[in-house]
């Protein structure tokens, strides 16, 4: 790649969390804005913050990246100091992109923490970052180039493929073919899911993974929906889809959070607490695999990812982009019609579906 000095640093773009019990409901109060949803939904919410101590493990997640991307790019011989904003809590995107204006930052790569392309997890960021460079004023902030979405990057599905395996080695060899895989994301409105290319991806993504285990069944459903019953979501839910492996006679099953690239607090409580004690209660053995973290070979995707954004800026697109699978490698910058935002429906939001997690 041809070296550039263009770009002087990168943002790590992600949603925020709580980072102790008295800061959980305003947390909550700023995902919530607009949305009228009522305050009892929010206590609701709150309660699952609360029994982790009222901390969010995001954040510590959202350091440890930091630290692990600094070190590899510097490895590489680019030092680029790594910055952190959130859409949601402290440290918010316009107090972070004043802070990279008053180092000098003039360019930098965006690093989103998602993965798959849809309203929330994609165009909703971009949106975040634009408005953000308003608060601080176009003509100071730096100007900013967002990865492409990296479902299917070797880094990405390799980190994923090695922690499937790891869950499925906690059985017997001569069991394992009768281990069921299931893969899960977060649900999302299914008028969001029809603007994105959301579940494609996560079909694609999870057909990668899972490739290598080719005895072993596997599925692809949601979790951690939420909103008035009134409005369809992406199903399967988690906890439904157990329910029907055991009454056809599934016993043993990996749970393999793919849609998440940390376990945040939607992992430990939808599939750590409320997935697990609902095996528990069937008489299921369920092992969840690891999210992809700071596993080296994702650490190392990241990077190429970042020298491939700055080289194809330089070169108008000449840098190699590799992807696995038949999908190709995602778009640099979104067409004017992707991922549109979904109507909001009128109203207030009513109660939410009985196995939503409800968290962030």
């Amino acid at each position: 790649m041809t070296e550039t000095n263009e770009f002087d640093a990168v943002l790590l773009v992600s949603f925020g969390g709580p980072e102790g019990p008295d800061e959980v409901m305003p947390f909550l109060e700023n995902v919530a804005r607009g949305r009228n949803i009522p305050r009892q939904r929010l206590e609701e919410v709150a309660e699952h913050y609360q029994a982790f101590g009222g901390l969010s493990p995001i954040n510590a997640q959202c350091r440890n990246l930091i630290a692990a991307i600094e070190s590899e790019l510097a490895d590489r011989g680019k030092q680029m100091k790594v910055y952190w904003g959130n859409r949601n809590w402290r440290p918010f995107l316009a107090g972070t992109m004043s802070q990279m204006a008053d180092d000098g930052v003039k360019r930098a790569v965006a690093l989103v923490t998602s993965a798959f392309s849809c309203y929330s997890g994609c165009r909703q960021y971009r949106e975040d970052i634009e408005r953000a460079r308003q608060e601080v004023g176009e003509d100071r902030a730096p100007v900013f180039a967002k990865l492409r979405v990296f479902y299917n990057h070797p880094g990405f599905v390799e980190a994923m493929r090695d922690n499937v395996h790891e869950a499925l080695k906690r059985w017997p060899a001569e069991r394992r073919d009768g281990v069921r895989v299931v893969f899960t994301a977060h649900s999302i409105p299914t008028s969001m899911a029809k603007t994105s290319r959301y579940e494609a991806q996560l079909y694609e993504s999870s057909r990668l993974v899972a490739e290598p285990f080719g005895a072993n069944a596997w599925e692809l459903v949601y979790q951690s929906r939420s909103g008035p019953p009134r409005v369809p979501w992406l199903e399967p839910d988690v906890c439904d889809h157990l329910e029907r492996l055991h009454a056809a006679g599934v016993n043993d099953v990996v749970l393999a959070p793919i849609g998440f690239i940390s376990d945040h607090m939607e992992v430990v409580f939808d599939l750590d607490t409320e997935a697990r004690r609902l095996c528990e209660g069937l008489g299921m053995t369920m092992v969840r695999a690891a999210t992809v973290g700071t596993a080296p070979v994702f650490v190392k995707g990241l990077a190429d990812l970042i020298e491939e954004r700055v080289a194809n800026e330089a070169e108008a697109g000449s840098c190699e982009r590799p992807a696995l699978g038949c999908h190709g490698p995602s778009h640099d910058v979104c067409p004017v019609d992707c991922c549109l935002p979904p109507q909001r429906p009128a109203g207030r939001v009513g109660a939410s579906h009985p196995r939503a997690a409800r968290g962030a």
